[in-house]
């Protein structure tokens, strides 16, 4: 009996976190990668490689954690989070919490083995992860919150990389924001109806009408940014078809999101990391040809 408890908890825990829903966490992974790569130039070596990609699945699964103990009284109130297993019960607050805070950790061990510029800006990023739920009660673009939250893996590379964060690592972050914004409201526009009715801030309700135009300037911020600072470090035709590709996907996204339906806008979210890794398959394979 106790092996079957253990089995339940563990999948539990794998609920929690998102497990099954990759997707959550590939849209922070590629920009990050992106963010490495272009810090090296190139290649970053297994060290830096491992350390970003568990501390992104860390990161996030933690953060996971945090949103819906937050969240656990509105969720309730929306269908599609209604069973999550704070929500629903299955798992207690302070375990949530305590799963979250185990995460984190784990993520801190892995800057512990970097430099202290990574572990100086580590600090802000797990503090902004903690403020971003809360800010869905009073701010009316909490997704620009979790922009910063989620964005955080962008200096921190460089930081890995050079020491240090130069200017254009912060206009990678600025750009990260936007892309957040972009999917975020996608994603937004999905509870639209559940959110105003249970009062919860965000990026659609404020953009109302203008929504669709907003998440479209958002993708072409980011897509303009990344391609302008990606060009100067490795220029070549792979790079820019594809950002060619990654703004064909946005223009996609626009047709699914036109009508403003749950189904559309839900599929754009779900699929929004092809976008990322678009950009990032393009830098990467540019440094490489280049070497």
């Amino acid at each position: 009996m106790a092996a079957v408890s253990l089995r339940e908890r563990l999948a539990l825990y794998l609920d929690l976190i998102r497990w099954d829903r990759p997707a959550g966490w590939l849209v922070l992974y590629w920009p990050t990668m992106g963010a490495l790569w272009l810090a090296a130039g190139g290649w970053p070596g297994w060290h830096l490689f491992i350390v970003f990609t568990l501390g992104t699945v860390l990161m996030r699964s933690a953060g996971c954690c945090i949103n819906d103990v937050a969240d656990r009284n509105f969720d309730r109130h929306v269908k599609r989070t209604a069973q999550r297993p704070i929500t629903s019960g299955k798992i207690s607050v302070k375990e949530a919490l305590a799963v979250g805070a185990v995460l984190a950790l784990v993520a801190f061990g892995l800057a512990l083995t970097t430099n202290a510029a990574v572990i100086a800006w580590s600090v802000p990023a797990l503090l902004v992860t903690i403020l971003y739920p809360f800010t869905k009660r009073w701010f009316a673009m909490p997704q620009a919150v979790l922009g910063i939250a989620f964005g955080f893996g962008i200096p921190m590379a460089y930081a890995a990389v050079q020491g240090r964060v130069p200017l254009e690592a912060l206009w990678l972050f600025t750009a990260k924001i936007a892309l957040v914004l972009a999917y975020d409201t996608e994603y937004a526009m999905v509870d639209r109806d559940d959110d105003l009715k249970i009062g919860i801030k965000t990026s659609a309700i404020t953009l109302g009408r203008f929504d669709v135009a907003a998440i479209m300037v958002f993708y072409a911020i980011y897509l303009s940014i990344w391609l302008w600072i990606a060009a100067r470090h490795a220029p070549s035709a792979i790079l820019y078809i594809a950002f060619a590709l990654a703004a064909a996907q946005a223009l996609w996204h626009y047709t699914l999101i036109r009508g403003r339906t749950r189904e559309g806008c839900f599929v754009a979210f779900k699929q929004n990391h092809w976008l990322s890794a678009t950009v990032f398959a393009g830098i990467a394979l540019s440094f490489a040809l280049r070497g």
